[in-house]
């Protein structure tokens, strides 16, 4: 058998995937980032310092039942998005590590973008891989990213993004983990805040802030430390958090269908494993989410891109490289 290594080196998480030559994830780890009590993330020089210490850990776990000529090729996210100039230093030590094991092992590397990978795990993960023939919406949610992007079908990239709609202020994840932050909550917050949301028996009529097809959702912050400062309980504050974020969500895939028409909508990024957000848009648009494992930051989806690169490569040399 043989098999394709993904590897993606995010913000706040280190992970490695393997899937094989059908298609199927086999391995999927990955370890957090540490973030000390009361801070609400990291630097990147310290990132990248602990992005190389969680690799070796990470790599003898994914290697225990393996040899390294079962791979065929290796997948890496090189950059945030497929836009130029997007750039964030954390992925320079995957990318660094992936250009060591394609010289070693003189095997190809395939550079995609982080966002790609989100994408494509989330098709994975909700078992909607034939999306790819043709286009679709796709959300991708984060601790840095909130926009929607038209994907289409594409013989070099595999899946071509073109970002339609954003948040014009604050990211989704950044609201949550700043909201889990005045609740005394540990960073990242996703987890702690949906499981005090679900506790929560109020419902808020919320009208979110549309320019477009874009959001703004800075007002969830100020509207969350109101609710703070005047004593409301701490799970109608990480409530309102999540009902202000599936009611902006709302608002923009509405506009988005209404303007591009009737396609598929998937939802990705860490955001999007908040189970009343997957509920309500699930349940509205019949939208397309991923289990948690498939929604967090993982090399699942650089692993599957790997897959589908390396078998409509051009050229037989193991130089090829998908940008």
């Amino acid at each position: 058998m043989r098999y394709f290594l993904g590897i993606d080196t995010s913000n706040y998480t280190t992970s490695l995937a393997l899937c094989d030559e059908g298609g199927q994830v086999c391995k999927n780890v990955r370890l957090p980032l540490p973030v000390k009590d009361g801070q609400l993330g990291l630097r990147q020089s310290d990132a990248c310092f602990l992005h190389a210490k969680n690799f070796s850990l990470l790599q003898q776990e994914l290697m225990a039942d393996l040899s390294a000529g079962e791979i065929s090729a290796i997948g890496v996210s090189a950059r945030p998005r497929d836009i130029e100039g997007s750039y964030m230093p954390c992925f320079l030590v995957g990318e660094g590590l992936a250009n060591v094991f394609g010289k070693l092992l003189c095997r190809p590397v395939y550079r995609v973008a982080h966002q790609q990978g989100h994408i494509m795990a989330a098709l994975y993960g909700a078992g909607a891989m034939p999306l790819l023939e043709a286009p679709f919406l796709a959300f991708h949610l984060s601790g840095g990213t909130t926009e929607a992007v038209l994907v289409t079908p594409d013989d070099t990239r595999i899946l071509k993004t073109s970002q339609v709609a954003g948040s014009l202020d604050l990211k989704a994840g950044q609201a949550v983990d700043r909201v889990g932050g005045m609740l005394g909550l540990p960073f990242p917050a996703g987890k702690q805040l949906d499981a005090l949301a679900c506790q929560s028996m109020a419902r808020f009529h919320i009208k979110p802030v549309l320019k477009g097809f874009d959001c703004c959702l800075s007002g969830v912050q100020n509207q969350c430390q109101k609710m703070v400062d005047r004593g409301a309980p701490a799970e109608d504050v990480a409530r309102y958090c999540i009902e202000y974020i599936c009611a902006a969500l709302d608002g923009m895939t509405a506009r988005l269908l209404q303007h591009y028409g009737d396609l598929p909508v998937v939802y990705a990024g860490g955001v999007m494993s908040n189970s009343l957000i997957a509920a309500a848009m699930g349940e509205k648009y019949d939208g397309y989410f991923a289990p948690a494992d498939f929604s967090a930051d993982n090399a699942a989806g650089v692993a599957l891109l790997a897959r589908r690169a390396h078998a409509g490569r051009r050229d037989t040399e193991g130089e090829n490289v998908y940008a």
